[in-house]
């Protein structure tokens, strides 16, 4: 409980004490060394302790960070792996692609790792990092060609030409990288990273293949699958993205049914006359036009009602749920003349929309729904999933016309669409069709959600052909039962990566790409048959190695090198197949190489840790779940962290079309405009990511920027106090911790809480709660109060006394402990911070990483006892200020140092005890005034009317504080108004001379 009320003014809100006006012995090191040297020297100076550091204030960090890279990077990770007696930890890295530039979401990744790891060797962990590389894949190949395109070379490449520029541009890319991950500060195995082009990953992955057809999770089928026109490939679900505001020309068409189950014959003949001259039409919806040449059936659900309706002229067949929207919609009444349900209409047959002369079936198929359309689906087998599985049961083969490019093939020559794009000339010339046969009831244009492909950002199609597939949907269960034991940051992580595991039923595997793992396929050349079993995949892998490399798949001129001895006088012929696989596969077998690095008990995953962004829950997070299913029963990795993507300061996803794209170069090296663009160094990077939300979408931009920097200035500026106050202290001078004074103890539990608070922050990977401890430590309990107290014994007190000793003993551990827990996150300042400490220790360290952390403080530092009366003498000094600071404000004194202080309390109350506890010079010294004294209300006459007064109320106990000018004189010496009389030395400085002298 607190109130106040002032006697004198108005209650005035609490102010720091950096806005009261006090001694510049009181003030920085930069303000003492303006006072020692300026023209109004103090005759004392050369005797008081000043602060002395060679650490300097400003980082200029992009010229000194250089200097301790190398002992907390390359020399440690090294050290460190040699200490066989730490536990081991395997944060396994998540490959980017080996392609463009390094972005704010590349920063995030890689330096929330680091933080990771930094954390683990500091408990006193070994760490196992391997950076990797995705190298294969289509945006790789693209850029090649892109860039031929560019210098004028065109026509089609050979596929060894493509793989050798791809190979090449990889590894241009992979350095370019590197060299900006190793600047940030990142510690880890950079001269032997994993890329998946390397012959010996190649071979492991193609291992886990051969394993897979060993179990028969591999087969190939003619189906659809998500086809890029843009690429020329098939395309896995993680590798498309959705616009939602993609735009389609839906059209309701209307198709005669040729044929009548007898049963409704019969039940309709009152309706359609006994000749069955009223035609019946069935009215279908899609979004997709240019799929009406592939139509090969309708598909009603068994168990909906459905309507015969009358609409104008016409007879139609319409879900009963429908009929009202679609009367509306239509602007055409709708009379119902009968209902039956879907199971009766199947076997029923129509016309095909631009092909009367074919008859297709009315289907039934559970997937249809009466949430939209007309509740009758086209169904095109060769272009949806759905539709495949409903013809697949009526032995419905499935048909596409449509070529790589997203053309239509001969096939559709008689319509006058061979060679049209479908996407565009296509779409219209069906519906030209269409409407020129009367069969369209109504059209209009429809926004709605589409898949894209995400690297060349242009919609793909569900396009049917023949793929290699991994059968997933037995491995589901087992894996997401296995998610169940993993630890997962955020814990919402585990429904999303849940949801994306249950809803793939199978994995498309082969791209039609030429930079990419082959998957070793042969084909009978008569029956185009694939030969894929266990020993002949075996031999092809032996054949990659035995040749050092996958290209002799395209270099080598006889097919029959890669068949198998028990295959070659069998009297086929086979041929290579040139797809290759996915990348998400050559990704998702990395764990296979932390099989050579631990030796984990049967049942543990391989890896301590997975860590990258959200994107990766239908990406590598769970390719590498279904390999490591498939091939071991377990999960490769134990705990599961996601990050969030870098936005701009407005939360607008980053792009070079809005212009708000921001480099980390740009932050840690600067522009060309300095001013404009200041080199903040890695740190400051580092540091943004360590106060972020990482598990949200996190904010980034120069305004943030320069709030990091500002933040970094703090802990310098921290550092730096107690640097210089310990230029003569090492731990042979520590004091005794029973020898210290109260506020010295104080201040080792404040210490005690810090600790525990960043130990447990760092365990649960909370890195931005972990600096919002750090910054609260250093603005509220050192800078703002600890600091202020004890400069006046750093500075004035003789140098070997007791109490100078004991704020010395106390820094130093605040020192330690608070670079220890800097470390992780500010790597390059903690080293430097260090680097100007380390001979003052018992043991010195060339890195302060080999120190570790005080998982663990000494006991009797924590004291709640001790926390609490200092907790209630603080809120008194609080009130104190507020006192000083108005009559400073009336000018009636210029600093605190000038005023007496009187506090009126009830001796026996808890207040009272607490301050009847100090001494009145401790109590002086606490609230940097010349004189406190306490006193019962009894004994003190009534206020002067020159005093300043106010009343409190502190956890129920009342006092009055007055505020006085005080009768005594400014020492020349400390400048505190302890002295008897003007231009004499107080009592402390006498005795200090005396001593010297």
């Amino acid at each position: 409980m607190f109130t106040a009320r002032s006697l004198r003014c108005a209650p005035r809100s609490a102010l720091p004490l950096s806005t009261l006006s006090v001694h510049p012995m009181l003030g920085s090191m930069r303000g003492m060394a303006k006072a020692a040297s300026g023209s109004n020297k103090n005759p004392y100076s050369h005797t008081l302790q000043l602060p002395q550091t060679a650490f300097p204030l400003r980082a200029d960090a992009a010229k000194r960070e250089h200097l301790f890279r190398d002992r907390c990077t390359k020399d440690l990770y090294a050290w460190q792996l040699e200490n066989k007696s730490r536990d081991l930890f395997v944060l396994h890295d998540g490959p980017p692609y080996a392609n463009g530039s390094v972005h704010c979401g590349h920063a995030m990744n890689k330096i929330l790792k680091d933080m990771v790891n930094r954390s683990q060797l500091m408990n006193g962990r070994r760490i196992h990092y391997r950076p990797g590389w995705d190298c294969h894949g289509l945006p790789i190949e693209i850029k090649v060609l892109e860039a031929l395109r560019d210098k004028g070379k065109h026509g089609v490449l050979p596929p060894t030409t493509i793989r050798r520029l791809a190979r090449e541009r990889a590894l241009q890319e992979l350095d370019k990288q590197r060299t900006a991950f190793m600047s940030w500060g990142v510690i880890g195995d950079w001269d032997h990273p994993y890329r998946t082009l390397d012959k010996d990953y190649e071979i492991r992955q193609l291992g886990v293949f051969h394993d897979m057809v060993e179990k028969g999770y591999i087969y190939r089928q003619l189906k659809p699958v998500y086809w890029s026109p843009s690429s020329r490939s098939a395309l896995a679900e993680s590798e498309l993205e959705y616009k939602e505001d993609h735009k389609s020309r839906a059209i309701h068409v209307r198709v005669p049914l040729t044929t009548i189950n007898s049963s409704l014959e019969s039940k309709w003949r009152s309706i359609l006359g006994a000749d069955g001259t009223k035609p019946v039409h069935a009215v279908i919806w899609t979004t997709t036009p240019w799929t009406m040449p592939a139509n090969k059936a309708i598909s009603v659900h068994p168990e909906l009602d459905y309507a015969l309706a009358q609409c104008g002229e016409h007879r139609y067949i319409l879900a009963v749920e429908r009929v009202a929207e679609l009367q509306e919609e239509w602007g055409t009444p709708i009379e119902i003349l009968d209902t039956v349900r879907g199971a009766d209409l199947v076997g029923c047959k129509y016309a095909h929309p631009l092909l009367q002369h074919i008859h297709n079936p009315i289907l039934g198929g559970n997937h249809v729904t009466s949430e939209s359309g007309t509740g009758l689906v086209h169904t095109a087998p060769g272009h949806g999933m759905e539709d495949y599985e409903v013809c697949k049961e009526a032995g419905i083969a499935p048909y596409s016309p449509v070529d790589d490019t997203g053309h239509f093939t001969s096939d559709v020559a008689g319509l006058g669409l061979e060679g049209l794009d479908a996407f565009g000339k296509g779409t219209t010339a069906i519906l030209d069709l269409l409407r020129n046969t009367d069969a369209i009831v109504m059209e209009q244009d429809y926004l709605h959600k589409y898949p894209y492909d995400w690297r060349t950002k242009k919609p793909v199609m569900l396009r049917a052909t023949a793929q290699w597939f991994a059968n997933v949907e037995q491995l589901q269960k087992q894996a997401v039962k296995a998610l169940s034991n993993i630890n997962m940051v955020p814990p919402v992580s585990f429904r999303r990566l849940e949801q994306f595991t249950l809803s793939r039923k199978e994995w498309c595997i082969s791209r039609q790409r030429a930079w990419g793992v082959p998957i070793p396929a042969l084909y009978d050349v008569a029956t185009n048959e694939p030969l894929l079993t266990e020993s002949n995949v075996q031999h092809i892998i032996d054949v990659f190695d035995k040749h050092g490399s996958t290209d002799v798949w395209w270099e080598a001129e006889d097919d029959n090198l890669f068949v198998a001895p028990e295959y070659r006088d069998n009297g086929k012929t086979y041929k290579r197949g040139y797809d290759t696989m996915d990348v998400w596969f050559d990704s998702g077998t990395s764990w296979t190489m932390l099989k050579d690095v631990v030796n984990r008990p049967d049942g543990e995953p391989l890896a301590d840790m997975y860590l990258e962004g959200s994107d990766q829950h239908r990406g590598w997070f769970q390719s590498s779940l279904l390999t490591s299913i498939a091939l071991t029963g377990q999960t490769p990795y134990a705990t599961l962290v996601t990050h969030g993507f870098a936005l701009d300061e407005q939360g607008r996803k980053m792009s070079k079309s809005l212009g708000n794209t921001i480099e980390p170069s740009l932050i840690t090296d600067g522009g060309k405009d300095k001013k404009k663009h200041p080199a903040y160094g890695s740190d400051v990077l580092r540091m943004w990511v360590a106060n972020c939300e990482y598990t949200r979408d996190v904010s980034i931009g120069p305004n943030i920027i320069a709030q990091m920097s500002e933040i970094m200035r703090k802990i310098r500026t921290t550092a730096r106090f107690m640097l210089g106050n310990l230029h003569d202290f090492d731990h042979g001078k520590k004091v005794a911790y029973q020898d210290l004074n109260e506020i010295d103890r104080c201040m080792l539990h404040d210490l005690y809480v810090f600790n525990d608070e960043m130990k447990q922050a760092y365990a649960d990977l909370a890195f931005n709660r972990a600096m919002q401890h750090l910054q609260n430590f250093t603005t509220t309990q050192l800078s703002a109060f600890y600091f202020d107290v004890i400069k006046d014994r750093l500075y004035n007190d003789d140098v070997d006394a007791p109490s100078r000793r004991m704020a010395q003993t106390v820094l130093m551990d605040v020192l330690h402990v608070y670079t220890t827990w800097l470390a992780p996150v500010a790597c390059h300042t903690a080293e430097e911070i260090y680097e100007h400490y380390r001979q003052m220790t018992h043991k010195p360290e060339s890195s302060i990483f080999k120190v570790g952390w005080h998982t663990a403080l000494p006991d009797q530092w924590h004291q709640p006892e001790l926390q609490a009366k200092w907790h209630l003498l603080k809120q008194v000094k609080t009130e104190v200020n507020q006192v000083l600071e108005q009559a400073r404000q009336d000018k009636v004194i210029r600093s605190s140092q000038e005023a007496d202080i009187q506090i009126i309390v009830d001796s026996e109350s808890r207040l009272g005890q607490s301050l009847q506890s100090l001494q009145d010079t401790d109590l002086a010294s606490l609230f940097l005034t010349a004189r406190v004294d306490i006193a019962a209300k009894q004994d003190v006459p009534p206020p002067q009317s020159e005093s300043y007064q106010r009343t409190a109320t502190l956890d129920l106990d009342e006092c009055e504080i007055r505020a006085s000018v005080s009768d005594a004189h400014k020492c020349p010496r400390c400048w505190n108004y302890h002295a008897p009389q003007a231009d004499t030395l107080c009592t402390r400085c006498t005795n200090v001379m005396n001593t010297s002298a």
